[in-house]
């Protein structure tokens, strides 16, 4: 029994890409960094990460419960466990429920703001999981998910929403829903056929690429924002020099709508963004500063 429950946890685990965690968490650490000027005490760094684990995990079981019948109808994602009978709704249900409550109980530890707010991140969490069936700004709701994780993080530490953190925020969103684009193309037919809304739906390949890149670059503009308003320095500056290479090395890849290389481009590229802009952030406050 014991080994059957262990088994169940790890497809979950593989079934939400617990893994890919990593696009939202150095920005959250990032926001956190920000906040406090240097590195937070151990204890808020836990229960950030606590927060993180337990939203995202949420957020990823939310959508393969909503979404089980159209992963099932879908060739590209009928493997996944719910429609291949590898998980039952009842048991993800109940994933889903611990994570809730584990993202609730981090809030709790951090700040009694960062508890009021939890329940409206959670409501946008479902919101996102139902949009692709009436309008076209999934994307940029999914966007919006994930940038509340620097914004949480920067409560977590100050208590306080303040100018920095809403534009590293809007960076995040306007990032994610950059990429999520990208990652809607491989659906592209099947949404058509369906009749469920993207950006890929209403403006093709052509059109989502070229939203793709306009997002990209106002993500660019938002983090230079940052950069002034916060009066940052050169590591943080060097930080949106190669941040701003990646990006345009990851819409070269995807040059002509060669989708070909959307691993690499999705994955592997906003993998090395988020990570790189926490490492520079993480250089500016510790040796910027005394430097």
């Amino acid at each position: 029994m014991k080994v059957a429950w262990l088994e169940k946890l790890r497809v979950f685990l593989e079934m939400i890409k617990f893994s890919h965690t990593v696009f939202a968490l150095p920005f959250a650490f990032t926001g956190a960094l920000l906040a406090k000027g240097g590195l937070p005490s151990g204890e808020q760094a836990f229960w950030i990460l606590m927060a993180m684990v337990g939203g995202r995990t949420t957020a990823m079981g939310l959508n393969r419960l909503i979404d089980a019948e159209i992963d099932a109808a879908n060739p590209r994602t009928s493997s996944r466990a719910i429609p291949a009978g590898l998980l039952g709704k009842g048991t993800v249900f109940v994933y889903v429920l611990l994570a809730s409550l584990l993202l609730f109980f981090a809030a709790a530890q951090l700040n009694r703001l960062c508890l009021y707010l939890s329940p409206v991140a959670l409501a946008f969490l479902v919101l996102y999981s139902y949009c692709k069936r009436f309008t076209s700004l999934a994307h940029l709701v999914l966007g919006l998910c994930l940038g509340a994780a620097p914004v949480g993080a920067w409560i977590a530490i100050r208590g306080t929403v303040d100018l920095p953190v809403v534009l590293l925020g809007l960076a995040v969103l306007f990032w994610v829903a950059g990429f999520d684009i990208l990652y809607a193309l491989q659906d592209l037919e099947f949404d058509r056929q369906r009749g469920l809304h993207s950006i890929p739906v209403r403006l093709g390949v052509t059109g989502s690429l070229w939203t793709a890149r306009l997002f990209s670059l106002v993500m660019l503009v938002l983090l230079v924002g940052l950069y002034m308003t916060m009066h940052l320095g050169s590591w943080f500056l060097a930080g949106l020099v190669v941040v701003a290479l990646m990006l345009g090395y990851e819409h070269w890849l995807l040059r002509g709508g060669d989708l070909s290389r959307l691993d690499a481009a999705f994955f592997t590229m906003n993998g090395y963004i988020s990570v790189a802009i926490f490492l520079f952030t993480l250089a500016e406050v510790l040796l910027g500063r005394s430097a």
